[in-house]
């Protein structure tokens, strides 16, 4: 559900980096609500000559903070992140 990936992203320093596919999905649904600012990158496999593509949230908007506020006390997801290089976070 997005609610929970925009309640999970305000809980990281970003930028972060999502590559699941679901989430990628997430990403573009609150990008297209105006709830948050990304990017979007497509990745070439060599392995199975398949393209991945790739969501780099860069901020939450007003709005999306407004979401986040009517959301009240939604059970909080487990965060789990790598570190990248130039402050990027993998989700």
């Amino acid at each position: 559900m997005p609610l929970f990936l925009l309640l999970r992203l305000q809980r990281v320093q970003l930028p972060v980096r999502v590559t699941d596919p679901e989430e990628v999905r997430q990403v573009s649904m609150l990008l297209a609500t105006g709830l948050i600012e990304a990017e979007f990158a497509a990745i070439k496999s060599r392995a199975r000559q398949a393209v991945w593509q790739v969501a780099t949230v860069t901020r939450i908007t007003e709005e999306g903070f407004t979401e986040i506020a009517k959301a009240g006390n939604v059970p909080e997801s487990a965060q789990s992140f790598i570190r990248f290089p130039r402050g990027l976070r993998l989700l």
